[in-house]
């Protein structure tokens, strides 16, 4: 299964222990989630990647990572595994927060951004994606774009009452990036130049 995803999902655990034994001790029930302004509980940008809102949201997640966390770990190392984790969950949380300010910005928490993430390097960061982008001759600014689309589309098909929309998308587009660039890889590869072909000369 890869040691990365037993340990996050172990931490998981942890964490959704640590909350149920603080609410029981009077904790609000914000104190683990990711809220403004950012400044007032710091550690919530990371602690709140690994905390959950119930039983079944924990559940959720847990499942998904098992679905996409041994590929990508297995691919990688787990020092990379945890950093990449942790930075996309907690870029998809402070955009969650920030976005929303307008409607009334609500707490967050959970994996979801970081998994998201996951799925989007899984789908970018492996040798048939290369191989096709090479052939699309968008350029930098035109993929960034195509992979802004593809975050909306995935994100979209997710969308439910309550569902942290913005985190998803911004977790997806972060892994498409650094999938691109195999950032994960224990062994990186430059992306393939576009291609072209050469007419011989008449």
């Amino acid at each position: 299964m890869g040691r990365p995803t037993l340990t996050t999902l172990a931490l998981f655990a942890v964490v959704f222990a640590a909350q149920v034994t603080g609410f029981s001790y009077g904790f609000e029930a914000t104190a683990f989630a990711l809220a403004l302004p950012l400044d007032h509980r710091p550690w919530t940008v990371v602690l709140s990647v690994y905390a959950h809102a119930s039983p079944a949201h924990l559940v959720a997640n847990a499942v998904a990572l098992l679905v996409v966390g041994p590929l990508v770990a297995y691919q990688s190392t787990s020092i990379r595994f945890h950093l990449f984790f942790v930075v996309s969950g907690a870029l998809a949380g402070v955009a969650q927060v920030l976005a929303t300010v307008p409607y009334g910005s609500r707490p967050v928490l959970g994996a979801s951004g970081a998994i998201f993430a996951l799925f989007g390097y899984l789908l970018v960061g492996n040798r048939a994606s290369e191989w096709a982008l090479s052939w699309i001759p968008l350029g930098p600014l035109g993929r960034l774009i195509l992979f802004a689309v593809l975050a909306a589309a995935v994100t979209l098909a997710t969308a439910a009452p309550g569902v942290a929309l913005v985190a998803h998308f911004t977790g997806f587009l972060v892994g498409v990036v650094a999938g691109r660039f195999r950032l994960l890889h224990k062994s990186r590869s430059t992306p393939a130049p576009e291609s072209r072909v050469e007419r011989p000369n008449r």
